[in-house]
């Protein structure tokens, strides 16, 4: 049994005859990184929005 530090780290995907390891901490990052993005430019509009 792994750690529970280790669960859901990677994730195996098979398409056809190749498979692919995901590394589910990247995409974890990169929507953590979108999601502040996304915040960042609602704030932006908010911001501009009440200075007219």
């Amino acid at each position: 049994m792994k750690p529970e530090s280790d669960e859901n780290k990677e994730k195996l995907v098979m398409d056809g005859n190749a498979f692919y390891e995901i590394d589910m901490e990247c995409v974890r990052n990169k929507n953590r990184q979108k999601n502040r993005n996304i915040q960042l430019k609602n704030n932006s509009i908010n911001r501009k929005k009440k200075q007219n």
